[in-house]
């Protein structure tokens, strides 16, 4: 593998036309909508997500998953030099660390274990959204459902009562984050949960804020490391797709999961969820249409 990406050229999407116009979700006639955004993704089949016996290359269950970044990079008018300039950046800064869980034997070893407790344990994972409500965790928490977060939707467990709190901080196998999720985010770094943190062009002193944060805990929380770039970058991983909300997906799927063993708690796509940060919301409805894209390509969108 090599250790730094080059060049932009990557998968393109395969997919049918669609005659959706960009006035049904409020994104202005004069807006530049490019070739594909409208188009509806065809799912994958359940074979293509068969569980495999290593997470060591972390394969996206699909090539279009990394593909369609560059139709978002292309979109929103964005670089792929800017993504891997973060990523490579991040990185040196992880390696560059005293922390010893964060050299990349040891990185490689979390994934390994992240593996072991969803995969090979064949468990059910719900997926919290930015949009997730206290009521709907609470939902899960009677059964042996785990919990993978997008970034701040872990507020709310802290919304929940005591007991159940700390029940539902107990199912969290890892954090899917870009590092600006808020409160919530900081919390899961002091309860040392595992991150799966992302590098994309503008995210560098969010992702150097938590790191810093985690450098100060007594059990600084285990690391792997993702991007977004179209070649691969040695000591990290491209799953594919873009917000945190369908980038846990990918990942998920990527580890090998069946879609049956997913579900999605406050994953919307038409409005802002409150965990979501600080944020401009057009841009932001924008970028869901995308998720909904990414995430039915997976076979996991049904809204």
């Amino acid at each position: 593998m090599n250790d730094l990406p080059c060049g932009r050229k990557g998968y393109r999407a395969s997919k049918p036309s669609s005659s959706i116009s960009g006035a049904l979700i409020g994104i202005g006639t004069n807006s530049r909508v490019p070739r594909g955004f409208f188009n509806t993704y065809r799912a994958l089949p359940v074979e293509s997500m068969a569980k495999q016996e290593t997470p060591s290359a972390l394969t996206p269950s699909s090539p279009t998953l990394v593909g369609i970044q560059n139709e978002v990079r292309d979109y929103f008018g964005w670089t792929e030099g800017d993504d891997k300039d973060s990523a490579v950046s991040m990185l040196r800064r992880v390696e560059d660390s005293t922390v010893g869980i964060w050299a990349r034997h040891n990185r490689a070893a979390t994934l390994s274990k992240i593996f072991r407790r969803i995969v090979i344990r064949e468990a059910r994972i719900a997926i919290l959204g930015a949009a997730v409500e206290p009521d709907e965790i609470a939902s899960i928490l009677d059964g042996p459902t785990l919990i993978v977060a997008a970034d701040g939707a872990v507020g709310a467990i802290s919304e929940m009562p005591a007991s159940l709190s700390e029940k539902a901080w107990s199912r969290v196998v890892c954090m899917v984050s870009d590092a600006d999720g808020g409160e919530g985010t900081y919390q899961a770094v002091r309860r040392s949960i595992p991150f799966v943190l992302h590098a994309h062009g503008d995210n560098r002193e969010d992702w150097d804020a938590l790191l810093g944060l985690a450098e100060e805990q007594t059990n600084p929380p285990e690391l792997v490391l993702t991007h977004q770039t179209q070649n691969p970058i040695g000591g990290m991983y491209n799953p594919g797709g873009f917000t945190d909300g369908d980038r846990a997906a990918c990942f998920l799927t990527a580890l090998g999961m069946r879609k049956e063993n997913i579900k999605l708690l406050g994953t919307r796509s038409d409005i802002v969820g409150r965990w979501s940060g600080d944020t401009e919301e057009s841009s932001k409805l924008q970028k869901l249409q995308w998720m909904k894209s990414i995430l039915q390509i997976q076979g996991l969108w049904d809204g």
